[in-house]
Parts: C-alpha cells; structure tokens; sequence
C-alpha cells in the first residue's frame, strides 16, 4: 500500500467531512491578525505563546503540513511571507480560498514531510508544525529536513501527540468502559491493527496513524541541530484528557 498517497485521500475525504483542522478561518479572525492581535495552534486548546512567533513582518514563514486555511492565512494577515506545504490537495484548496477571499499572498505546495527537496536551504525564518506528524511513519527525516531549510537561528515550533493515547485500545473503551494498555510504543495502524480493521481503513478512506516515542519527538530535533528553546502541554477530549496532558508543543531553534 502507498501509505502516503492513501493518507492524502483520506484527509481529502476529512475536508469534506468538516473536521475541525479542515474548516478555515474567519474574516474577524483575519481582521483581528492584520491588526497586531494574531492567535494560531499547534494542538487543540491552547494558542501559541506570544513569544514564540515574535514580529512576522516580512518573516519568512514555512506553514509544514499546515493545510486547512488556518494558520497559513493568520500569519500571512500579520505580515508573513507563508509558504503552505501540506499532503492534501483539498487542505492546500482551503489555503488558496482563504487568500482569494481575504487577499492574502500564499503559495501553496503538495508533497511529503518527510522531503522538502523542492524547498532551498536556508529559506525559511519560522516553520510551524501543527498536529500532524502521526500521519508519517518515519518522522526523524522531517526534523532534519525542517533544520535543513530553517536560516541561522530560525525557529521551528511544532505540535504533537502524547504516544500514550496509542496505548490505549480505543475501541475497548467504547465497548467495556474500561480504558487498558494494549500497544507499545512506538505504535503502527499498519501493525498493530488487525488484518480486518486495516481493509476497514482502506474501505473508509482513514487515515492511518502513527504513535511515535517521546524520544523521536523530542530528541529527534536534538539530533537534528535544534535547541529546545520551549515547551508546553495541551488537552483534547475524553476518554484520557480528563487525566492528563495528551498533546505536547515544543520550541526549537537552529544554532
């Protein structure tokens, strides 16, 4: 199976269903952005630190698998230069929508994250990185890639999932109640699902998943040349929300 292209329909299928990463933003928020007021995410609930983004005017900005019409328009009101790469052509669709229809200047590029050899060296002052990297299997090319295309003392803020939400068994919890650790990290669809469940995800058009370790994640950008400048944690929604932090952003700058 082509993981990459299965994924790419199964989030242009997302687009049509109105996930909440898919639904773009407003013209009060594109107001409120041009005129010094700018709040973007990396996870669920909580914005972006202030600090973290400093002054966009004429930043070059990297939106990395970032399609939706959200943080794109948002930085390219306050001011940015925004390149959006994304995997799905109906999320890059909401880009160039929001821009036609706010008047904004975006390029928009389709590829894997896991590869920016269409993108320089050196060619980006900021790349934000939203909740997107459980959708690759491999994520440590995209670090390097990212530390790749970053300037000197560029920085790369980025959002991620817990991995213990792969521990759990989903589907337990819906039929039993009772929420059991049932998968080691780091977590594969393509190798923990049954045989049955994954022709299921290949019917439906779902996208499959990835739980990768705290160790790739945060060490991963370690190796890749990055400090880590910043970190905070998010929630999301039951079932483990309610008990711990299932989300993490971290802050990395390119020495």
């Amino acid at each position: 199976m082509d993981l990459l292209e299965h994924n790419r329909l199964a989030w242009n299928k997302e687009v049509a269903n109105g996930n909440v990463w898919t639904v773009p933003v407003t013209k009060s928020e594109v107001y409120e952005a041009r005129n010094g007021r700018l709040t973007i995410f990396l996870t669920p609930k909580t914005p972006v630190p202030k600090g973290w983004l400093g002054d966009l005017g004429g930043q070059r900005v990297l939106c990395l698998a970032s399609g939706g019409g959200q943080q794109g328009p948002l930085l390219a009101a306050a001011g940015a230069r925004v390149t959006v790469f994304d995997n799905s052509d109906e999320q890059l669709k909401r880009d160039q929508d929001a821009a036609k229809e706010f008047g904004l200047d975006i390029r928009t590029v389709r590829g894997n994250m896991q590869d920016l050899g269409c993108l320089a060296d050196g060619s980006f002052d900021l790349i934000v990185h939203p909740v997107s990297n459980c959708f690759i299997d491999d994520i440590l090319p995209v670090w390097r890639e990212c530390y790749r295309v970053l300037d000197k003392q560029g920085s790369l803020i980025s959002g991620f999932n817990n991995p213990i939400i792969y521990m759990i068994d989903l589907d337990n919890i819906e039929k039993t109640g009772r929420c059991e650790i049932t998968n080691a990290i780091p977590y594969s669809d393509l190798r923990s699902l049954s045989p049955k469940k994954k022709q299921e995800y290949v019917r439906d058009c779902r996208p499959f998943e990835f739980g990768h370790s705290l160790g790739d994640q945060i060490q991963g950008q370690i190796l890749a040349g990055f400090l880590i400048a910043g970190f905070y944690e998010d929630r999301g929604e039951p079932p483990l929300d309610p008990y711990t932090c299932t989300y993490i952003a971290t802050r990395a700058i390119k020495q």
